[in-house]
Parts: structure tokens; sequence; C-alpha cells
């Protein structure tokens, strides 16, 4: 039997966007997440911060173009923006510690059904890189969290309990893979749209917690 089509690292950074509301100040984490710069909705005013210290920036350069002193959270070069501007490491902390942060974006190992993220130890390994996602995770007003729904080898990457070391307990808020988008909310997680050709029945068996089916889940819109 054929697996069902996921959606691309593109399409899950689309969906991710769709969040981001005129006059937000989000912090994108490396990978997935600092896709999400181009696809800001037309109208909406986002600025995007980093933690080496700059505010302000736009989405991507092409390969080989741009400035190397203008970089996002994965080292990719982007393009400036009017009103643009840098500062130390201690001021990008002080901005997030001080709670200025609207949305944190970032990618994670796993998350529990209470909103626990573990998104830098990878117990095999034993090492790990945390850079700010313990700050964010507790200084940003929401985090949304971008991910594969399940790992490689098919398990579950949404679990009742972690099992790696913690970022930070009950932090997250909304949880966007590749085949659903669900919320964490005190009474559980919340399933809020899914996949095309994916039916809640089959994102509950890919799962570990039990899923609560919104009233209104329907199919992941991108526009």
């Amino acid at each position: 039997m054929q697996e069902k089509a996921r959606l691309d690292r593109q399409t899950m950074a689309l969906r991710v966007a769709k969040e981001f509301q005129d006059g937000d100040i989000v912090n994108l984490g490396i990978g997935i997440p600092v896709l999400a710069a181009n696809f800001v909705p037309a109208g909406r005013e986002v600025l995007f911060h980093s933690e080496n210290g700059v505010l302000g920036f736009g989405e991507a350069t092409l390969p080989g173009e741009g400035d190397l002193d203008i970089v996002n959270a994965s080292g990719q070069t982007v393009h400036p923006k009017p009103g643009m501007c840098f500062f130390g490491h201690d001021e990008s902390f002080a901005m997030i510690r001080g709670g200025h942060i609207d949305i944190s974006v970032m990618g994670a190992y796993q998350v529990s059904e209470k909103g626990d993220l573990a998104n830098y130890m990878v117990p095999e390994r034993q090492v790990g890189t945390i850079g700010g996602a313990m700050d964010l995770a507790f200084g940003a007003r929401r985090v949304i969290i971008v991910m594969n729904h399940t790992t490689k080898d098919g398990k579950p990457r949404i679990v009742k309990k972690c099992d790696y070391e913690l970022t930070g307990p009950k932090c997250v808020d909304l949880i966007v893979t590749d085949i659903a988008v669900i919320e964490v909310t005190a009474r559980g997680l919340v399933l809020k749209e899914i996949a095309p050709g994916w039916t809640p029945k089959e994102v509950q068996k890919l799962t570990e917690p039990r899923l609560k089916v919104a009233p209104d889940c329907h199919e992941i819109e991108l526009m």
C-alpha cells in the first residue's frame, strides 16, 4: 500500500506564516522555521528577529546572492528591509527575556500532550546545541512548532510524555506538521486541520496521545 502524500517543507512553512499577524515580532529557528519568512501574507508587516542580533530582515536571497553579514538563524543570507537594525547578543536576548517577541517558531524532536518541548538533545548522541531555545520557549508570547509528524522510522513525535531532554515544559501553543495542525490546550491536543487526502483517524494512528477533533476540523488552508 502506497503511503499518502505529506506536505513538503515549503508548504509547512507557508502554513506557519498564516499565523503571523500585522505588526508581529517573530523569531524563526533553524530549518523549516526560517522558510516562513518567504511567505508573509500580502499586506502584513512582520518584523523578523534573530538571536545573532538583527531585527526587521526579509526573505532569503537566492544562492550566491546577498550580504554574508546579514543572515538568518540557518546562516542563509536574507534581504535587508527599510528600518532593519543590528545589535549585540545581550540586547537580542534582552528582547526575548523581556517578553518582546510575539511568536517563536521552532523545530522539535518531540512535543508532549501537555505542550512540553524537546528540541535540542538527542539521547543516543549525547550532544545538542541549545542556542536560544530555552529563552524563546519561555520568553515568547506564543510558541509554534513545525516538524514532521513522525520520525524516519515511523515513530510518533507527538507523544504522551517526552523521553528526550526537555527544552521547556508546557510552553508549546501550536504544532504544524506534514499531516496536521494541532492546538495545545488545557483540555488536551485539539486537531484543527488535516493534510489533503488524510482523515482524523489516520492522523490519530500516528499520534501517541489521544486527539480531540475540533468540530470545524478541515483540510489545511494555505490561502
